[in-house]
This record gives C-alpha cells, structure tokens and sequence, in this order.
C-alpha cells in the first residue's frame, strides 16, 4: 500500500464560519490520518511565498477565468482592463495573498492511501459552482469565481489542498518542520496490520 501525505489550507472564510471541525470530519471519516495541525495568520509575505509566481502558474490562472468568463459572456477585458494573461494571473494572485493573509487559517496534514487525490475529490472543483453536492466546496461555499472577479477580489472557496505529490511536498515542508509532523498508529494501521502481518 502506497501511503502518501498530503497539505490541506482551510481557509480564512472557513475559519471565520466556525466550520472547521466540519471539513476535518470529512477527512476523518473517510479514514484518512491526520499526521500534523497547526493554526497561524499568515502575513502577506508568507503568502506571497507560498503561491508560485512563475509565468506558468500565473498564465494558468489567467487561462482559468477567461474559460469561465467566456462560458457565462463576461468580457474579461472590460473586467481585468487587459487580455494579457500575465497581468490578469498577476491581479488574481494579488487577490489571492490579501484574501489568505485577511485571518488565521488551520494548515493540516493528512496521510493515506491516494491521499492526494482522495483529498481533492472531497474538497470538491476549484469554483465552488462546478463543485460535485457533497464535496466542501459545494456544502460550504455561494461563491463563484466571476462573481468574485467583477468585485475585483480571490473566490472565497473554503479550502485549498495540494494538486500532486511535489506540490505537496514542497507545501508540506513550506509550513511544517519534521518535528511538527507525527508518526502513530491509528485503527486502520491496526487493522492492515493484522491483515497482512
């Protein structure tokens, strides 16, 4: 059995909301280990630091919104005064930064089997909209990328959680030290154990 780590932001709108043991219970319920937790308020250069700023990153951020822009005929030049993704990628992340640095958020690793990707689907899509009933997103969240972005602001979604195992990696060890993650065994561990030993 392939276990993986994953990270897990709940986010400054989640905290606020007083839904915090609410998304943790859906981790736990779907037998995933929670290995660390911590609660912090990031300042704007801690995450800053966290989202990249590479070209990539920020033109698919750009790329996101005019597809979904383009679906509902919203004129993303008249929204962002540009087409140039690189500009439009650079607003978002602006937005992003104020929104994560507005409040404490709850940083979390979880452990298990697929946990990446386990994690994501219960988190649900990015735009809370076009997130499956059921998922965190869906349950916890009104919002929708286009309304934030005509109010010149980041989706307030919740929740955020690691794409693939090196962004978890590199998130995991962005706000966790080795000393600040646990190893036990919890009743699944147990379980195996005595399946397989």
């Amino acid at each position: 059995m392939a276990v993986e780590r994953t990270f897990v932001m709940i986010k400054p709108d989640a905290v606020m909301r007083g839904t915090v043991g609410d998304i943790i219970k859906r981790f736990e319920r779907a037998s995933l280990k929670l290995v660390g937790m911590k609660m912090t308020w990031p300042s704007p250069e801690k995450a800053d630091g966290f989202y990249p700023s590479d070209e990539d990153w920020l033109r698919g951020l750009a790329q996101k919104t005019k597809n979904r822009s383009k679906q509902l005929g919203i004129d993303v030049e008249k929204e962002f005064g540009t087409l140039d993704e690189l500009k439009i990628g650079r607003a978002i992340k602006s937005w992003i930064v104020k929104f994560i640095s507005s409040g404490p958020v709850v940083l979390m690793v979880w452990e298990g089997n697929n946990v990446v990707e386990k994690v994501r689907k219960l988190i649900g899509y990015t735009d809370p909209i076009d997130a499956k009933p059921g998922s965190v997103r869906a349950d916890f969240s009104q919002e929708s990328i286009d309304w934030a972005n005509s109010s010149k602001r980041v989706v307030m979604n919740i929740v955020h959680a690691s794409g693939n195992l090196e962004e978890a990696r590199q998130e995991i060890s962005y706000w966790f030290s080795p000393e600040e993650l646990f190893e036990y065994e919890n009743t699944f561990d147990l379980m195996m154990k005595k399946l397989t030993g």
